[in-house]
């Protein structure tokens, strides 16, 4: 009896050290998003990069991360999660190092790209890695910590930017915002090579390259035009691309059902929960991209508040998502899934009292902490429990096909989201009404994204 104790303590504790490598990995991706954007000024200084220059520095990350994301998890099954977490892990810690030692602002975009490429082939085996890993209540909780982890990284990223630019440690400026990668990447690949299991579920799929084509095209066309259209004031381009992406995303469809091995199977889509979840995550995800960005111009730029401080702000909202994410299943399973829907009305209610707090043309504090706080539980109790509704009822052989799509649904939200609420924001500035409009905007899409999480009431969708 001893040693059976003893083997299964030490299977926790691999386990609980593998859970926190992955995590590091995704911590570092979703970090990199947020960071950049503190030091875009500096950059934009030191480099006399144009506005759609820096703003391809900013997003250019982004845009080949969306699009490589299910490419990534593909490759995962067919050629092992450690192999792909680890050779994903590589390419984003050099490309970091190549970012903070970049000369230029070509050069930058074009090491900011491979950034997210690497950063793409790292985080799908993160989920892949949980789903044959984890079981029952330890996946829920794992996918928990997965979640707080998400909301932590895009906090800490606002305000370790904050510090590191401040600092301008040994005239370096704004480089260090990416040189931070460096030593923490490599951490992570001696410890990756040591912990990581090598074995994986055996993949008789293909790599389906025509799907990979048309996906790729279809959300490129889509990305990129949202990105860069108010910087370039929406030109007829980006309408047209945008249009494109529709037919591009049509082609793809009828591809899918011609292969033979086709990027998303039709028996993972018909997965109970799966379509409303994964149409869930994308809305809370673009609640909350427009939330985090469009609070940070206003916080920065309408009321004086230094990257530090607006950083910081952020916390009561990162910490109760965290606790909320980590303690949702200790309620009675036969609520879970009415909880879905109800945090998403919380999040709304929690909006639309940061709005009432914004209306004054000042911080509306303590108002805006507590709202902070209601929107972080909100979202964590929406976003949370839809993670494992997604994939409860996932096999272990598709598990790399559940992780792209959940993945790439999770980072097309903040873009999409970033991009329409950040257009609306920008757009109605200097008007004092700006962010309260905005703020409007994000209660409707939390509302929408508690509308697709209907369908989850129903009994025959397992409990997540």
């Amino acid at each position: 009896m001893t040693a059976v104790a003893t083997r299964a303590t030490a299977a926790r504790s691999s386990t609980a050290w593998l859970l926190a490598l992955v995590l590091a990995g995704q911590f570092m991706a979703i970090l990199d998003v947020s960071i950049v954007n503190v030091a875009a000024p500096t950059m934009r200084a030191d480099l006399g990069a144009s506005g759609s220059g820096l703003q391809l520095v900013i997003s250019g990350y982004t845009i080949a991360y969306a699009m490589l994301l299910i490419t990534g998890a593909r490759l995962g099954g067919l050629l092992g999660y450690r192999r792909l977490f680890l050779i994903g892990l590589v390419v984003f810690t050099a490309a970091s190092l190549m970012c903070g030692l970049a000369p230029s602002t070509a050069l930058l975009i074009a090491f900011r790209l491979l950034q997210g490429a690497g950063a793409a082939l790292m985080v799908p085996q993160v989920l892949s890695l949980i789903q044959i890993t984890f079981e029952g209540a330890s996946r829920a909780r794992a996918l928990g910590v997965y979640a707080t982890v998400i909301s932590v990284a895009a906090v800490v990223g606002q305000v370790l930017g904050g510090l590191l630019v401040t600092a301008d440690l040994f005239g370096t400026s704004w480089r260090p915002v990416f040189l931070v990668n460096v030593p923490i990447g490599l951490v992570l690949l001696v410890a990756g090579a040591r912990l990581l299991p090598s074995a994986h579920v055996p993949r008789e799929h293909g790599l389906d390259l025509p799907g990979l084509v048309t996906l790729s095209l279809a959300v490129s066309l889509l990305v990129v035009p949202l990105v860069l259209g108010h910087e370039e004031d929406w030109p007829l381009w980006g309408w047209i691309s945008m249009g494109a992406s529709a037919v591009a995303f049509a082609a793809f469809l009828l591809v899918e059902r011609r292969a033979r091995h086709p990027l998303v199977p039709g028996r993972l889509i018909r997965t109970p929960g799966m379509v409303a979840a994964a149409s869930g995550i994308f809305l809370v995800m673009a609640a909350y991209g427009g939330y985090l960005f469009s609070m940070a111009l206003h916080l920065q730029g309408g009321l004086g508040d230094s990257p530090l401080r607006a950083g910081c702000l952020f916390i009561p909202a990162a910490g109760a998502f965290g606790l909320t994410s980590l303690n949702w299943k200790r309620l009675p399973a036969r609520l879970h899934r009415p909880m879905i829907v109800a945090a998403a009305v919380l999040t709304a209610a929690g909006q639309l009292a940061l709005a009432a707090a914004l209306a004054g043309g000042g911080h509306g504090e303590p108002l805006l902490e507590i709202s902070f706080a209601v929107i972080g539980t909100g979202m964590a109790g929406t976003f949370s429990p839809l993670m494992a509704v997604a994939l409860a009822q996932v096999a272990p052989s598709d598990a790399a096909d559940a992780s792209g799509l959940t993945a790439m649904m999770l980072q097309l939200g903040q873009v999409v989201g970033v991009a329409a609420f950040g257009t609306l924001f920008l757009s109605l500035t200097p008007s004092a009404h700006a962010i309260t409009v905005t703020v409007l905007g994000l209660a409707a899409t939390s509302l929408a994204a508690g509308l697709c999480a209907l369908p989850l009431l129903r009994r025959r969708v397992p409990a997540p």
